[in-house]
């Protein structure tokens, strides 16, 4: 894990806080420049221990330059014009100029760049507060209107309408496909509005007559898939009000449990479902951890702190498993989609390699001359 590489303490020792501008360490490039929000510059570290097959020292670029470009259509016009040699994710604002309906490149674009696209450790999810001491008269304390939600619309149009089907319909729970304890079992969200409305029904809400409005928050950039959940469940009855918070604000609210309904997604630090499971284990609770829903169970609780101690891998699975089957059935979450990495670079770059955790390593990319 990046966060846990060997640091030298007489370096943190002498420069403190200030270590994050002065780092030292063995990696293949050392920081040169670094104006913040800016520019970054790193340049090749002739110390380097690794080579290639070749014997040939490593790495290949002699340096590298970040740019910090908030305006991602702004980012986008400087890629294509050559100025930029990569940019990661597909972002709204030009997702349908890249990329064709079924999530391939764009035809006017294959002589130009390439296009990588793997797995990524990323669940974006809905979160459902169901702490009844903090939000004592919200109608997802119900399990079945929670449940109803997540039957009531459909992840794969949503997937391929807003994302150019860059992602897996989360059909499955929290833990994302690529991780052992992801399961494709028979405990499915697959669309099933008359599911939805059954369920709705047997609260006391049929057609969703008489069930409060339900405020689901989100910023910005995720916008659209909330607007396209909120047409689909005002189908079967459920009304949805869609408040945009600024990313800061949003984040404040999360930790302190004032949200009602929210999109968040989780991002495995590490390669272990364990990473996902941890968000409902009661001790977790936000602020302390990322527990944000409020989710609480004793025989979860359980399971999970078997889980942790377990040596066994086998028999670690199956806990997940378990865990990750509970979580469906009593829906704290609305799991919407487990992501996808998408990288664009020009053709003359060669050497990317990618990785499900999505971190960027350059030590044997190459640069060739147009």
């Amino acid at each position: 894990m990046p966060f846990c590489f060997v640091v030298p303490k007489e370096a943190v020792d002498f420069y403190g806080y200030d270590f994050r501008s002065h780092p030292v360490g063995t990696g293949p490039f050392i920081l040169k420049t670094w104006r913040e929000g800016e520019k970054l510059v790193m340049v090749k570290n002739p110390s380097y221990f690794e080579k290639d097959s070749d014997g040939v020292c490593l790495p290949y670029l002699d340096a590298i330059s970040i740019t910090f470009i908030n305006d991602k259509q702004s980012e986008f016009l400087e890629f294509v014009k050559g100025n930029i040699d990569f940019v990661g994710g597909v972002q709204t604002s030009f997702r349908n100029e890249l990329l064709t309906r079924s999530g391939k490149l764009n035809p006017k674009y294959t002589g130009r760049f390439n296009m990588d696209v793997m797995p990524y450790l990323n669940t974006e999810y809905l979160g459902c507060m169901i702490d009844s001491t903090k939000l004592p008269q919200s109608p997802l304390l119900k399990h079945s209107i929670r449940k109803a939600i997540n039957y009531g619309f459909d992840r794969a149009k949503m997937l391929k309408y807003l994302r150019n089907n860059q992602g897996i319909p989360a059909l499955w729970g929290i833990i994302p496909k690529g991780l052992p304890g992801y399961s494709e079992g028979s405990d499915s969200y697959a669309y099933n509005p008359e599911l939805a409305r059954k369920l709705l029904a047997e609260v006391g809400y049929p057609d969703g007559k008489g069930l409060p409005e339900i405020t689901l928050t989100t910023v910005s950039d995720y916008l659209d898939l909330c607007e396209f959940i909120q047409h689909e469940l005002s189908q079967i009855g459920i009304r949805i009000k869609i408040e945009v918070e600024n990313a800061a604000p949003f984040r404040e609210s999360l930790t302190h449990s004032d949200l009602q309904f929210f999109r968040n997604s989780w991002i495995a630090d590490y390669p272990d479902a364990e990473n996902y499971l941890s968000l409902f284990y009661s001790p977790n609770f936000c602020p302390q951890g990322p527990n944000y829903t409020h989710y609480r169970s004793k025989v979860y609780d359980k399971l999970y702190e078997r889980s942790i101690v377990e040596p066994d891998e086998n028999k670690r699975i199956e806990l997940y498993r378990e865990m990750n089957k509970m979580i469906v059935e009593e829906a704290p979450i609305v799991p919407l989609y487990y992501d996808m990495a998408v990288r664009f670079y020009p053709k003359n770059i060669k050497g990317f390699r990618g990785n499900p955790l999505n971190l960027l390593k350059l030590k044997t990319v190459k640069k060739e001359n147009n």
